[in-house]
């Protein structure tokens, strides 16, 4: 409808790659312009900049008009087509001509002609407008780089201590694994999930877009660091301190209204709050699990497909202090040397050590075994938590414990499996949730979508995510798989680190350009 009137007809607009080629000639771009629309992201700012261009090649130059081109160009490339405004020719050539008139007058001395041609610069912006066009472009640009190239995070919580630290700033960068389209398009830019001292999310649930992935640089690689929205944060009640599932609470009630006051007042209010996959909780975490892997966790030692896996070279464990002898190390002492050890923990007494153990690394367990012949430093274990631990089914997994837990296998897009009352825990939140299927089971039958259900064949691929911080880390073992569609990207640096998440406690400079893909 626009063409006709820049003297192009009217079906080139219709035509898949001419219409873009020709659009690249009525504001003054060579056609070849047009083939920067098929590079990914590269292609958003190409598309604004000619919808601005277009609607300045007919005579609209105000802010408003380069906003509403840029925000949605059909609306106002619609008004133009059935207004009386007219084709004043190629903006940019236009724009060129002019501003070599102004450099022609200025170079010959003609200062009348000079004062007349900027005065009636139709295509100066005032003050304001190049500082409000600056500050939305950069928004705009930094907006479109987080979504879809690399996104700086930090580490708030140990569960990867000592690999990645707290206080550790990492950027990730979201191609390796392939770019996920947006699902959530109305957000506040820059803006996670949460608004600062408003207490309310970021965005707007609806309207939103279909899941769909751009092919992978590489796949997740089994024992590496990864990012993930956290699977299981799709129904939250969120406190001041953290996020917990609804399901957590609900498992264990007493334990954490107790303990957090704050949460009792949501769980009695009702307040839940409900996130799409790509505005839930992002998690970093080691992925210790791929897709069809059997994995078993045995006193403490991962096996994959009945192999032993490595340890990562700073995973901790919680370790018991204990006395075989008259200490000559003081407590001070030893947290003067916890300090140089970088341990992320302190206490104020032997009495603290002994009662409440140490999280550590089998290189500081060697330093500090090394003060004193005295210091017994052993590693405490864990009893079986059924209830607590996923499947969270007891009746068919009683004695699973954080250090043995398992087997379990790890589901792959495609494979099929049967399904029994025995192990639907395994993937009852798969089936029904992460691949949105109505799962129900009555009678001592399953059905799936109203069909008794003896088997079943999964649609994407899962990962099993474990922290290095292996006796402090909320990872697959309490809430299971990770869903492929939950993968956000592949952590590549850290490019900042304070000191326990505090500056005021000071920098660590060794950390700073340290690779995050740590094993």
């Amino acid at each position: 409808m626009l063409f006709p009137k820049a003297n192009v007809d009217a079906i080139k607009g219709l035509i898949p790659g001419v219409n873009f080629a020709e659009w690249c000639t009525i504001i003054g771009r060579p056609k070849w312009w047009a083939w920067l629309l098929l590079v990914p992201i590269v292609n958003i700012f190409i598309y604004a900049g000619m919808a601005v261009d277009m609607v300045r090649s007919f005579g609209k130059y105000k802010f408003i008009h380069s906003a509403a081109a840029v925000i949605y160009a059909p609306a106002i490339f619609f008004k133009i087509a059935k207004s009386d405004d007219k084709y004043l020719g190629p903006i940019l050539s236009r724009e060129s001509e002019y501003i070599d008139k102004i450099k022609a007058a200025k170079e010959k001395g003609r200062a009348v002609e000079l004062e007349k041609l900027v005065k009636n610069n139709p295509y100066q912006k005032g003050f304001m407008r190049e500082w409000v066009e600056s500050i939305v472009f950069a928004v705009f640009a930094a907006a479109f780089i987080r979504m879809f190239l690399i996104e700086a995070y930090v580490i708030p919580t140990p569960s990867m201590e000592g690999s990645l630290k707290v206080g550790d700033f990492l950027f990730v960068s979201k191609a390796h694994y392939g770019l996920r389209t947006p699902k959530t398009v109305l957000m506040v830019p820059l803006l996670h999930n949460r608004v600062p001292f408003f207490n309310t999310e970021s965005y707007i649930e609806k309207p939103n877009l279909p899941f769909y992935r751009l092919p992978a640089l590489q796949p997740v690689q089994r024992n590496k660091p990864f990012v993930f929205n956290w699977p299981v944060g799709d129904s939250i009640y969120l406190t001041s301190s953290r996020s917990y599932s609804v399901g957590q609470v609900e498992r264990n009630k007493a334990l954490y209204l107790a303990s957090d006051p704050q949460l009792r007042n949501l769980v009695n209010n009702g307040d839940i709050i409900t996130r799409p996959i790509d505005k839930r909780d992002h998690y970093i975490k080691r992925c210790v699990g791929t897709p069809g892997d059997i994995l078993e966790i045995r006193n403490r030692e991962i096996f994959i497909n009945d192999e032993a896996q490595p340890f990562p070279e700073h995973v901790q464990f919680n370790y018991k202090f204990e006395t075989t002898g008259p200490l000559t190390i003081s407590s001070d002492l030893l947290n003067r040397r916890l300090e140089e050890y970088e341990a992320n923990e302190k206490f104020d007494t032997w009495a603290d050590q002994f009662a409440r153990g140490y999280v550590l690394d089998p290189d500081q367990v060697k330093k500090l075994r090394a003060l004193d012949p005295a210091l017994n430093i052993t590693v405490n274990g864990n009893a079986s938590d059924p209830v607590n631990l996923f499947p969270h089914d007891p009746a068919n997994f009683p004695k699973w414990s954080i250090d043995n837990y398992g087997p379990i296998w790890i589901p792959a897009k495609g494979k099929t499996i049967e399904i029994n009352l025995t192990n639907i825990a395994l993937y009852k939140r798969i089936i029904n949730v992460y691949e949105d299927n109505d799962l129900e089971i009555k009678d001592g039958k399953i059905f799936i979508n109203g069909e008794e259900a003896l088997s079943y064949t999964f649609k994407q691929d899962y990962y099993w995510a474990m922290g290095d911080n292996r006796h402090n880390s909320e990872d697959s073992r309490m809430w299971g798989f990770v869903p492929h569609d939950h993968i956000v990207g592949k952590p590549l640096f850290v490019w900042f680190s304070t000191k326990n998440g505090n500056i005021s406690e000071g920098i660590r400079w060794n950390r700073i350009f340290k690779g995050a893909d740590v094993d």
